[in-house]
């Protein structure tokens, strides 16, 4: 504890706050039924005509009391308290939400903000309050299964990148990621190399609030960038009272799932009974190869917040956060250090508004080989080490030792899991500063219009050395002489941003306007320097190479106008026309409308009903772009030189060759539009609130990478616009008080949703074949086909014997020709779900809190590649080297790889429940003398899984085919949270 003041008192020290005068009252204001503070509650002294609020944490501070003095609480939503002053040296404040507690929440839409109450669009707020609790080491974390509509999957790795899908998406072969907006900066979604994802150097702990905008009326404002959705995230802001938050959580974690395949003794047993003639390449030993890559993990989250009045003028927020995360992989691990600066103050009676937001994170990550298949397959009664074993004492699989004394490999064996991860060190940074500065100025000569001026940036450099030595069996080799590995890689992004526009909001008789109107430029510069492998003794003469990747440049004008009118009927209409530099110049610019329509219906149909409280009909349809695809200047006519792995050789001398590029000639921009209906009620004084929505979006111009006819170009497939798709969905979101009294308080939430996606038209109605090495063999598993879901599977259907065994090989005629063939393959499933559920709760009784977040996934199927390529008897060996397989091949006996590879029966029901987090807290609300409050936790992250899917885990990133992930694993979680 003396180690925390002391650094509490060093910070004090850095950021001069204005000293309070002693003769001051301070407290908190409490929300009665979940016990946690309230932001910006209005504080005054009947009769005095000025007042305070309460901070970001709910505290305030009154100076000048007298005694009898009557203190007056209010804030939209709740009942007023009154307090009579009598010389309480603190005070905590407990509001009770009355009717219509929700409808004042402002949502963030970009380029501005509307109350929840006048939303028109399909639009989800979260604030602190609805975050998941838990082992949030992203910003992605906080929202996973609390938005009907958004799914969230990330691997086990961690701080790595979570595959984001609103609505499943919009498009084929271009991004799918939705828009992900930071204080007005729009994100490049691609990782740097270094870091973990490119969202991992934002700390979720400055987090404030996060809005998810889903339909076309909502995200066309952004245009060229908004067919995925956009998610928008504000950081939070400074405060005019002395506030300081410090957070602490450890965790420790463990492998929950592996492989199920045969054991050291069952695997003897197996080769006598199939293998006899290869009983003498067993082993002695019993290793578990998938425990032996694993391990124990811990990890420590700390985060200190300091908020008050900078120079008693400027409100501030200064935020230090250290991630320190191990990962199962044995060497994997994420460490972060991150400082995050706010600045929000006001000039001349609010009319000047300023925010400076200022991110800096450090970002080091040991990464690690997927080693997962290896493990699988290695033979369990061989060793990890032995004694004086030539690759670093570790069991590898050799020839013998040669005529110049050393130990040849064997090609087609497997290396060893364990001393792959543990010989190869592959290591990366990231430093990465970001951030916003922004000017809102309300003209003194026209209070009703407003210019914005907004600026941002972003800017990571990162670099990644990978060192594996000479004598690991991992190394490269030329003709079964190691020589090592030594890579470094480092890499510029740069993204740079100006936004201006002006607001004008007027009330003229019955009709409230609010018209904006303004241009955008962001740039995205990138570049790259890579040395090879320099232990390469081969290694071409033109490494190092440096590439300075063609900069992207959007440009954009956009519009928006909302009318209310009677505060009963809404309309919201959005223009923007975007520019790409993606795009040669006539096709270079999209145009991107939207309306919206809303109708607040209670007081038609229900206006002396005490049953329902609010009722809105909404209705919208918009149109938004893609432009988003990997070749920022296909479109140019251009030579490019070999590089160092593209040359010729005349004798000994490398020369690279000038080379024409493919060309992408007449490429467009790919549109998705957007119908939208909902309908947003309440009942019970809104202690029952829902929103049900209905959608329909048609996706075309489609940016396909598609193959071309020979000799039209100087590649056999370029991007094009080739075709379209539909997607059509219904999603449910409520929130409910199911308890509320004094001492004890229930609230929960639930989401549902259920979309199809169908392909509608393709190039020349032509399938589109994909997958090609779903299961290592080369052979098409997947497909693109009209009338479709996208990500199709393409698979023979399995034939079974009357014990309904399946026949090793045997697959229907479909096509009634008696030959087995291609044109055998049928359309099978897809992996997207039927429906998609969430469930969050959370409980108070008294200074205990308990919650918890459910998730489920009903009906999307998994293509069980494990299985398919591993699980034949055929499969024990490879080359004279025996392998481990997968134990169901007890169920289906098959023999041979190639024959059943492609068997619709590795297509599984992957239908899962899980328990994302599992927390329970006690607050000590008037700890140290009133000064400080106290929370301690504990909780369980990733607490179990429900499903029939045999494999590792039903909750998969690569379309549906399950070719090994990272596992996830299972923590226990301790907190500790104090308050100042």
């Amino acid at each position: 504890m003396k180690t925390i003041y002391k650094k509490l008192l060093f910070l004090f020290l850095l950021l001069p706050f204005c000293a309070f005068s002693q003769n001051v009252v301070k407290g908190t204001v409490l929300d009665s039924g979940s016990g946690q503070p309230i932001s910006g509650v209005n504080i005054n002294i009947q009769g005095a005509s000025n007042g305070v609020s309460t901070d970001f944490d709910g505290k305030f501070q009154i100076p000048n009391l007298k005694a009898g003095d009557r203190i007056v609480f209010s804030f939209v939503g709740y009942k007023n308290e009154i307090v009579t002053f009598s010389n309480q040296k603190s005070l905590t404040v407990s509001l009770t939400s009355e009717a219509n507690q929700l409808v004042e929440v402002k949502i963030n839409v970009g380029y501005g903000s509307v109350k929840k109450k006048d939303a028109t669009g399909a639009v989800v707020a979260l604030g602190t309050k609805e975050f998941n609790k838990g082992a949030n080491v992203s910003t992605e974390d906080l929202f996973k299964g609390r938005v009907a509509g958004l799914t969230v999957n990330s691997t086990g790795a961690p701080g790595a990148k979570s595959e984001m899908r609103i609505r499943g998406g919009s498009s084929l072969f271009a991004s799918n990621d939705p828009l992900i907006v930071i204080d007005g900066l729009p994100l490049d979604n691609n990782t740097n190399i270094g870091s973990a994802s490119f969202l991992a150097s934002l700390n979720p702990s400055t987090v404030e609030s996060i809005a998810v905008l889903k339909d076309a009326s909502a995200t066309a404002i952004y245009g060229s960038r908004a067919s995925n959705g956009v998610i928008i995230i504000t950081t939070k802001k400074g405060s005019k009272t002395l506030a300081v938050d410090y957070n602490v959580l450890y965790g420790a974690g463990k492998l929950v799932n592996t492989v199920d395949v045969f054991s050291a003794d069952e695997y003897r047993a197996v080769i006598a009974d199939k293998r006899p003639g290869d009983v003498g390449k067993l082993g002695t030993a019993n290793t578990d190869w998938q425990n032996e890559i694993y391990r124990s993990t811990g990890y420590i989250d700390q985060n200190l917040s300091v908020r008050g009045n900078l120079l008693n003028v400027i409100p501030a927020s200064l935020t230090l956060g250290n991630t320190n995360q191990q990962g199962l992989r044995l060497t994997n691990t994420f460490k972060r250090n991150t400082i995050g600066l706010v600045m929000n103050p006001a000039f001349f009676e609010n009319h000047l508004k300023l925010k400076l937001a200022a991110n800096y994170a450090d970002e080091k990550n040991r990464f690690t080989d997927g080693v997962e298949g290896a493990a699988i397959g290695f033979d369990p009664t061989q060793p990890v080490r032995v004694d004086g074993a030539p690759y670093g004492g570790f069991f590898e699989y050799t020839s013998g030792i040669d005529s110049n004394g050393k130990y040849p490999l064997i090609s087609t064996a497997a290396r060893n899991p364990v001393a792959q991860l543990l010989m190869t060190n592959d290591r990366g940074t990231s430093n990465r500063i970001f951030g916003n500065f922004e000017v809102d100025y309300k003209f003194h000569f026209l209070p009703e219009l407003r210019a914005v001026v907004n600026v941002g940036f972003d800017q990571s450099n990162g670099e990644r050395r990978r060192l594996v030595g000479e004598d690991a069996a991992s190394a490269p080799s030329n003709n079964n002489i190691p020589y090592g590995t030594d890579e470094y890689t480092e890499a510029t992004k740069r993204n740079k941003l100006l936004d201006t526009y002006l607001v004008y909001n007027k009330i003229v008789n019955e009709f409230n306007l609010d018209i904006t109107g303004g241009y955008s430029y962001q740039r995205f510069e990138s570049n790259k320097f890579e040395t090879g492998n320099i232990l390469n003794p081969d290694l071409p003469s033109t490494f190092p190479e440096t590439t300075i990747d063609t900069d992207v440049v959007l440009l954009g004008f956009f519009g928006r106008a909302n009318i209310n009118f009677k505060d009963k009927y809404l309309l919201t209409m959005s223009y923007r026309r975007d520019g790409s530099s993606r795009f040669e110049e006539e096709n270079r610019w999209g145009n991107f409308p939207a309306a919206a329509f809303a109708w607040k219906m209670k007081e038609d149909f229900f206006k002396d009903s005490e049953t329902v409280s609010d009722l809105k009909l909404r209705v919208s349809y918009g149109i938004t772009g893609q432009q988003d695809i990997p070749e920022p200047n296909g479109y140019l006519e251009k030579y490019e030189l070999g590089g160092g792995n593209s040359q010729y050789y005349f004798g000994t001398t490398a020369v690279p060759v000038a080379l024409s590029s493919k060309r992408t000639k007449n490429l467009k921009w790919e549109e998705t539009s957007v119908f939208n209906a909902g309908l947003d009620f309440g009942f019970f004084k809104n202690r029952l609130s829902a929103a049900v929505d209905i959608f329909a979006k048609e996706s075309k111009d489609l940016l396909v990478n598609a193959a071309i006819s020979d000799g039209s170009n100087f590649s056999n497939r370029v991007y094009q616009n080739v075709g379209s798709f539909t997607t059509r969905g219904i999603e449910l979101s409520l929130n409910a008080i199911l308890l509320q009294s004094e001492s004890f308080n229930w609230n929960v939430n639930f989401t549902a949703s259920k979309f199809e996606r169908r392909i509608k038209d393709l190039v020349n109605n032509t399938d589109i074949l994909l997958g090609d090495n779903i299961a290592g063999t080369g052979t098409p598993g997947q497909i693109f086909s009209e009338g479709y879901a996208p990500y199709s599977f393409y698979v023979y259907k399995q034939l079974y014997d009357t014990a309904g065994k399946p026949i090793d090989g045997a697959f229907a005629d479909i096509n009634g020709d008696n030959i087995k063939n291609n044109s055998d393959k049928y359309i099978y499933h897809n992996p997207d779900p039927d429906a998609t559920f969430g469930f969050a709760s959370t409980m108070n009784y008294k200074h205990i809190d308990f919650s918890f977040n459910l998730r489920a996934s009903i009906g999307n199927r998994i293509f069980n590649a494990v299985d398919a390529s591993r699980a034949q008897w055929d499969s024990m060996e490879n080359g004279g080297i025996l392998s481990n397989v997968p134990s169901s091949i007890l169920e289906t006996g098959f023999q041979t790889t190639s024959n059943v590879v492609l068997s619709d029966i590795y297509i599984e029901d992957a239908s899962f429940l899980k328990m994302d987090n599992i927390s329970l807290g006690y607050t000590f609300t008037n700890w140290l003398n009133d000064k400080a409050s106290l929370r301690i936790s504990t909780g369980v992250q990733n607490a179990f899984v429900i499903t029939k899917y045999s494999g590792l885990d039903p909750e998969i990133t690569n379309n549906g085919v399950d070719k090994t992930i990272y596992p996830r694993q299972r923590s226990i979680l301790f907190g500790l949270n104090i308050k100042f």
